[in-house]
């Protein structure tokens, strides 16, 4: 079957090609025309997206008026005009040709720039896989030339990825070279980084940083004549408020940008603003108007295919509202859906996948669809229905049972090994590194090193939402030359390597304080400067093996 639509795919491509060179060849550029210059094309161009038909004309002289004057560059310019106005069904097409016009006039910029465009077409359909591998061919190619802004642009569209895939440091450090770059050179390059950063700022649990980013967006935007981005900005502000728990701000800052938003046929940031509003009704005890939001993000998700793993929990809360009216049904459609989110998202690339699988226990999803499967079933066949449910039971009881052997069995071991790391001397990690960090001055990183180790000896890292910036600044020093330090002399990047020495401390502390181990998980986050319990209890399990009540509890049966 798949053999049969590439082949009709192609005929069908085809057939256009044929049909476009066609009136190509046949149209003639009108007297009135000839004489004008390629800026003044492409103004009408813009001027008359609301008329087609004549935008279709301009379109066409400005392609044969390139291809007349055998002008490689602008034939590159008038077929990615056609990717930017032609209908959706087309540009993909048109793509193709811009690439393939690029790649005959053998210039690395044009080519580069080609398959960027590409990319960004690739982007704007949130089909993410595609766009970057048409990124990385950018910049095979533009990173042969000396094109500052096409480096730049690349830049900023990788920075992107990377912020959909979850990297956010790593996107934070790009976005901050596009920031300065574009402020000099390029507006909506400048404004789309600071957006950008704010989203960043956001998802690292740095609120404070990302108001601030979206107020000096907004201030930049109107500084410099241009607020196509302010609504932007808003949306961006308004799920900030969210996670700030102003829920009524976050709803009105939402709803504000939400229309422009609209008109933009952005249908992933329409998704997200109504994934937000409605959780801020659902904080806000008003479940019935938080669905009808919800509702709309599954809507989206039917229509385009979008997803991303923050807006799974759309599903979920669909699905807790249905338990609380006791509709299986609803549960089960809204199971499946979240399923089939779960399985599009897992295709797309692994790195979601394996935050998904820590967020959502798909296991245990599929277990819950099963139950209430059941429970649907049961007001038909009850005798039947009844006697599966028992078996399930047993079988889940048993291999509940099967896993906790096998966990305490692991988790002792974990123990005895950490106790005897404990009780051994300590040594200091070693400080005597070159390899990796040849590009930093050796006095800066013996600098550096003894500042760390400063920072380690007072305990420092024991401040709350401590990030790689608040440390930067304190040491006087660089983020890029702190990272790598830190990476090579301490073998763990930077979230690590804090709640390591957090949970070390801890640790310490616990052995030598018996009243400690009678705290709750929320205080002892608190103790060692965590934000979140769920934080602290991800961190002890990363560097124990083991949840931190189990260790309480050995240490409680006699270790001391």
């Amino acid at each position: 079957m798949l053999p049969m639509i590439k082949k009709y795919l192609l005929i069908v491509s085809l057939c256009f090609a044929s049909q476009f060179y066609a009136q190509n060849k046949t149209d003639k550029i009108p007297d009135t025309l000839r004489s004008k210059n390629y800026d003044y094309l492409f103004e009408r161009i813009e001027d008359l997206e609301k008329n087609r038909n004549k935008q279709s004309l301009y379109l066409r002289y400005f392609l044969l008026k390139a291809k007349s004057e055998k002008n490689a560059e602008e034939i590159v310019n008038g077929y990615k005009n056609y990717v930017y106005y032609s209908s959706d069904n087309l540009k993909l097409i048109y793509a193709d040709s811009m690439i393939n016009s690029a790649k005959k006039a053998k210039n690395n910029a044009l080519i580069g720039s080609a398959y960027l465009s590409k990319g960004i077409l690739y982007y704007s359909q949130k089909k993410h896989n595609y766009a970057l591998d048409n990124y990385l061919l950018a910049d095979t190619f533009i990173s042969k030339t000396n094109d500052k802004y096409l480096i730049y642009k690349v830049k900023y569209n990788i920075a992107n990825i990377k912020y959909y895939l979850g990297f956010y440091n790593e996107a934070i450090s790009l976005f901050r070279e596009c920031i300065t770059y574009f402020k000099e050179n390029n507006t909506r390059g400048y404004l789309n980084s600071l957006h950008s950063l704010g989203l960043c700022y956001n998802h690292i649990g740095n609120y404070g940083l990302c108001s601030e980013t979206n107020e000096k967006g907004i201030l930049e935007g109107e500084k410099l004549a241009n607020t196509e981005m302010t609504a932007y900005f808003n949306h961006s502000e308004g799920i900030n408020q969210y996670f700030k728990n102003n829920y009524a701000s976050a709803i009105e800052n939402i709803t504000n940008a939400l229309p422009a938003i609209r008109r933009n046929k952005d249908f992933a940031n329409e998704s997200v603003a109504y994934f937000y509003i409605g959780k801020s009704y659902w904080e806000l005890k008003k479940p019935e108007i938080a669905v009808a939001y919800f509702k709309k993000v599954d809507t989206i998700f039917d229509n385009t295919g979008y997803i991303r793993h923050d807006l799974l929990e759309n599903y979920q809360l669909l699905v807790n509202y249905y338990k609380s009216k006791d509709n299986l049904r609803s549960q089960l459609h809204y199971i499946e859906k979240l399923l089939r989110a779960d399985r599009l998202l897992d295709s797309k690339y692994y790195y979601l996948s394996g935050k998904i699988y820590k967020d959502f226990d798909t296991k245990k999803i599929v277990l819950e669809k099963r139950n209430i499967q059941k429970l649907f079933d049961k007001r038909k066949h009850n005798d039947i229905i009844f006697t599966s449910i028992i078996a399930l039971l047993f079988l889940s009881l048993v291999l509940i049972a099967f896993l906790h052997i096998r966990n305490k069995k692991i988790y002792r071991q974990k123990f005895e090994e950490l106790m005897k790391k404990s009780d051994a001397p300590s040594k200091n990690e070693t400080t005597n590194i070159t390899k990796g960090i040849e590009d930093i001055n050796p006095e800066t990183v013996g600098i550096l090193l003894k500042q760390l180790e400063r920072f380690e000896k007072d305990k420092k890292f024991l401040e709350k939402d401590l990030t790689a910036a608040k440390l930067t600044v304190t040491l006087g020093s660089n983020a890029k030359y702190l990272s790598k330090i830190i990476y090579h002399a301490r073998g763990k990047k930077f979230v690590e390597y804090i709640n390591d020495l957090k949970i070390d401390y801890l640790i310490q502390l616990l052995n030598e304080d018996k009243m400690l181990r009678n705290y709750k998980n929320k205080a002892l986050a608190e103790e060692v400067g965590f934000s979140s319990t769920q934080r602290f209890a991800n961190a002890f399990f990363a560097r124990t093996g083991m949840p931190p009540t189990y260790f309480i509890e050995e240490l409680k049966k006699g270790h001391s």
